[in-house]
């Protein structure tokens, strides 16, 4: 028995959310990302207003301002996005427990264990749609079908609020039509490989030799030539642990070049402050911690560890991402800007082994530590409470990092 599978997209979601929060703004172009007073960076999304009018992920605000002139740009709010994010996962669990984040804004739900209480497919997805318009004030695309890669095509078919079944007797008719582009890890550099060979459609690449999609992509060929016929059979995997993004971090470029240790760990205290804030705040905890360095010459590496257990405690955070410093950087240059991540996510009640050799009662007081904080900083403010270390360079510990911040999505292969 075929099984079935939703994809949930959220319809222009950072966007979208944002319009509810700015009904000042309804009927107008808008967009999300980059600095509104400054006017640089790129789109992160587009209400559809704007998308009409030519604006697109990934162009630059001035690129937008030029297709669109009227279009009113807002800063993004990540941690307004994940509470929605919450709230539709919430909406999803009433119809199953097997529930597939990709993103923020999409999901994948196996609901064929639940029809005999709640109906078929197609009647959670239209229950589902109704229910995030009456209750979030935003839409959805869905898309079902009896395979995951086929579900998220369904679900970009049409947009926005629509519902597309792609199933065993329409798929050629349906999915085999699109752009070969439009399967999920057919990208900018692996259409026009396929184009050179005259594979310009889902269905061209459903009806090439995989022996020779092999021999041109790697396995990855062989990837391809299943999606493309529906031969998926990824498992939905069942709602736990994992988080909905896969990173949060927090860069900066410092107000004057870093010249030595002290320099570093103040703005890495502050750094460190806002991705374990962000992670608390989120129930979620990093299993690895990264760092990022660029010297005053623009030049740039990146380094990561994995944790021996998961954390979002300040210090541990700090500690790691320091650790990561001293172990990769010389001096020769001063440094012009530094970034911390936390990734590989997980929820806050992730199963963990107790360690013998860690003082786990320290580590308690540095959770119930850092919740004071979390809530003397929301009261009075970010400045409201700092390290006394901090204050030895009043000019970098002016850096307020919980200002700014950036999540990364999960990708399909996990």
């Amino acid at each position: 028995m075929d099984r079935s599978i939703l994809h949930v997209d959220a319809n222009s979601f950072y966007a979208s959310v944002e319009m509810l929060h700015h009904p000042e703004l309804a009927g107008k172009p808008l967009a999300v990302g980059g600095d509104p007073e400054a006017r640089h960076g790129i789109v992160l999304t587009a209400n559809y207003i704007a998308k009409r009018r030519g604006v697109k992920t990934g162009m630059a605000l001035w690129q937008a301002k030029h297709a669109c002139p009227d279009i009113v740009f807002v800063p993004a709010r990540m941690d307004l996005y994940l509470r929605f994010s919450r709230y539709l996962l919430n909406i999803y669990s009433d119809y199953t427990d097997k529930i597939q984040s990709y993103g923020c804004d999409e999901a994948w739900l196996q609901v064929d264990e639940s029809a005999t209480i709640k109906g078929d497919a197609m009647k959670i997805a239209r229950e589902i749609s109704n229910r995030v318009k009456r209750e979030l004030g935003i839409t959805v695309s869905i898309g079902i079908s009896w395979n995951k890669i086929f579900a998220k095509l369904g679900s970009d078919y049409k947009k926005p609020d629509a519902i597309t079944e792609i199933n065993r007797e329409n798929y050629r008719q349906i999915a085999w039509g699109l752009p070969a582009s439009d399967l999920l890890y057919v990208g900018r550099r692996t259409a026009p490989k396929l184009a050179k060979y005259g594979i310009r459609t889902i269905g061209d690449l459903a009806q090439t030799d995989p022996v020779f999609l092999e021999q041109q992509l790697g396995k990855m060929g062989l990837i391809l030539f299943a999606f493309a016929n529906g031969m998926d059979d990824s498992p939905v995997t069942k709602e736990g642990y994992d988080a909905p993004i896969k990173s949060i971090g927090n860069s900066t470029t410092t107000p004057r070049d870093l010249t030595c240790n002290q320099d570093v760990q103040i703005i890495f205290q502050a750094l460190a402050e806002s991705v374990s804030a962000r992670l608390r705040k989120h129930g979620f905890q990093c299993k690895v911690v990264g760092i990022s360095i660029r010297s005053n010459d623009l030049y740039h590496f990146s380094r990561q560890k994995k944790l021996s257990e998961p954390t979002n405690i300040t210090e541990e955070i700090m500690a790691a991402a320091f650790e990561l410093f001293q172990d990769n950087y010389d001096w020769r240059l001063p440094i012009r800007s530094l970034s911390i991540r936390g990734a590989d996510l997980v929820t806050d009640d992730y199963p963990v082994q107790l360690d013998l050799f860690m003082n786990e009662q320290n580590r308690e007081r540095q959770k119930k530590l850092d919740a004071c904080v979390d809530e003397i900083r929301r009261r009075f403010g970010y400045f409201s409470i700092q390290k006394a270390f901090m204050l030895k360079d009043p000019a970098l510990a002016g850096l307020d990092a919980m200002g700014t911040h950036t999540v990364h999505p999960v990708g399909y292969f996990g």
